[in-house]
């Protein structure tokens, strides 16, 4: 009697992230580079509860944000984007696509920092959405992944709103800025895409939001599975 095994996957290794501006609606996605450093200072002012659950500690200066810039920029294994929404034409966070395995398909949205008035806005999800199907569609990966310290509870919710499973939870599993960290995990997979895909472009569609820019529907009532 043979054992059980998985199913046969195409299995290709996938390229990496490209490092090109993305042009949505209500945000662009620009290269992270050093001339960001400016804006993101400003954008990160009165806002140091927003560096929590970040790996680093809220900038002190222009040259602090410079330094964090240059070093994920340097790092081959990531590929970092600055968000600018177009109401206010000012850089106000970043994200990256990371922890990237072409061969085993999977790649993750992390290292998320998003400003005060960029936050629980429509081009901050406009921003995930086009760094997922940049990875998803464009690239062809087959496993998209979320992970966050589980104490963080906005980005347990977001994950959740964007079509994310919660997989489990890895205990003790890093230690950040001295204090030990549980990290919650979250995953889409490639048969589920798509439906995460259509369920974000309906809630973003302009017929979903009223004259005060209200969303009509929530984002989970668009997803059919």
């Amino acid at each position: 009697m043979s054992l059980p095994v998985g199913p046969e996957v195409e299995s290709w290794p996938r390229p990496l992230p490209s490092r090109q501006k993305f042009q949505g609606r209500r945000m662009t996605l620009e290269p992270l580079t050093r001339r960001h450093a400016g804006e993101l200072f400003e954008a990160a002012q009165f806002a140091d509860d927003s560096f929590t659950y970040m790996s680093f500690a809220p900038w002190k200066s222009v040259a602090e944000a410079e330094a964090l810039i240059a070093g994920v920029y340097a790092d081959p294994a990531a590929a970092f984007w600055a968000v600018r929404p177009v109401t206010t034409g000012r850089v106000s966070g970043f994200l990256s696509l990371m922890n990237i395995e072409p061969k085993n398909a999977a790649i993750e949205l992390g290292n998320i920092w998003f400003g005060p008035e960029l936050r629980r806005t429509r081009a901050a999800t406009e921003a995930m959405f086009l760094a997922l199907r940049h990875a998803a569609d464009d690239l062809g990966y087959r496993r998209l992944v979320w992970k966050c310290n589980a104490l963080n509870e906005p980005s347990r919710t977001a994950a959740l709103r964007l079509g994310f499973a919660h997989e489990g939870t890895l205990r003790a599993h890093m230690v950040v800025k001295g204090r030990a960290r549980d990290t919650a995990i979250y995953s889409i997979l490639g048969s589920e895409w798509p439906s995460r895909r259509d369920a974000i472009l309906a809630w973003l569609d302009e017929a979903n939001f009223d004259a005060e820019g209200n969303a009509l529907r929530s984002l989970a009532s668009f997803r059919t599975s």
